[in-house]
């Protein structure tokens, strides 16, 4: 019984035809109903012939298809025809009915096949999306693998030239990290987001934990948000590591942030790195932090002061993703 009723379901949903003897038992149900059906109403309108049928072939062609349903229509006029629950006998008006009901069966059948056709075709793509989403997520799993694995190996092969050069191990070994702890991050969090705190810790944390200082509150940022501000933090973060305030003994870093209503402002302030005395043409990196929250209804503010960068990053927080 239970496979029965899931067959029946399946073919009801569209998901697989269900079986020549399933629809046939359904279309004669259908009849059988529908004719019990008019023999109650006839005690109230003994000239209702075949409005109840309507319903029969609508359900029976719905699961069992267009040749189920053509069959239901004709035998549901002729039962329309040959039964009577009253005194009145077949006439011309009753065949005029006929051919009214079975042009509104053809009717029927027409856009309940149509219907199931736009079904399948739609299940058709929707499995074909999955199978080319599950796919694209093994190829993305293992290029972020190969990347990673090829990172470890530049960093050991760089540490190994580099070892007689601690100063310039020194700038080059953050970078390596921040960089490697960023596609690590991106592939992590956009599944599920993650904390704005715990975004910043790994994206600054390469340079040192004493060379940052981060205030706000706990937030926690949707997948989306959350990989577009990683970009941006580690494009500052390694400007920041070339000529700003890691590139300098004493450099520091604070980035503050706070929320109005659905509004997130982050302000990144660098102090006690060199002077920016000349500001070179913009660049990918300078592009990228000036358009990459505009999708958030954001901006970004950059001001290059003597005591060092300073940058404003203002955006709407999506309420779901």
């Amino acid at each position: 019984m239970g496979k029965l009723i899931d067959e029946f379901r399946k073919g009801w949903q569209g998901a697989a035809p269900p079986s020549l003897g399933l629809s046939i038992s359904f279309a004669i149900v259908c009849l059988l109903a529908a004719t019990l059906v008019r023999w109650g109403l006839a005690q109230v309108r003994p000239d209702i012939y075949f409005t109840p049928y309507f319903p029969a072939v609508f359900f029976a062609a719905a699961l069992g298809g267009f040749r189920i349903g053509v069959v239901t229509a004709l035998i549901g006029g002729v039962l329309g025809v040959v039964l009577n629950f009253g005194d009145a006998f077949a006439d011309r008006a009753r065949f005029a009915l006929l051919a009214l009901y079975w042009a509104v069966c053809a009717i029927t059948i027409w856009g309940v096949e149509h219907y199931r056709t736009m079904l399948a075709e739609q299940r058709r793509i929707s499995k074909r999306l999955i199978e080319e989403e599950e796919y694209r997520k093994l190829l993305v799993e293992e290029l972020q693998h190969r990347l990673k694995n090829k990172l470890s190996t530049a960093h050991a092969v760089l540490h190994q030239v580099l070892h007689d050069h601690p100063q310039v191990w020194a700038r080059v070994d953050p970078r390596l990290r921040s960089l490697a702890a960023t596609d690590d991050l991106i592939s992590r969090i956009d599944k599920g987001g993650c904390d704005i705190r715990d975004l910043l810790i790994s994206e600054l944390g390469p340079y040192g934990h004493v060379r940052f200082t981060l205030n706000g509150d706990r937030l926690f940022l949707p997948p989306k948000l959350a990989v577009t501000l990683s970009l941006m933090f580690h494009e500052l973060a390694t400007n920041a590591g070339k000529y700003g305030a890691f590139s300098s003994p004493r450099g520091l870093l604070q980035v503050s942030w706070t929320i109005s209503d659905d509004r997130l402002t982050i302000t990144w302030d660098e102090t006690e790195g060199p002077s920016v005395d000349k500001v070179s043409e913009p660049g990918f990196g300078t592009k990228l932090l000036k358009s990459a929250l505009s999708s958030f209804d954001g901006r970004t503010e950059i001001s290059y002061l003597k005591t060092g960068l300073h940058c404003i990053m203002q955006c709407r927080i999506p309420r779901s993703e």
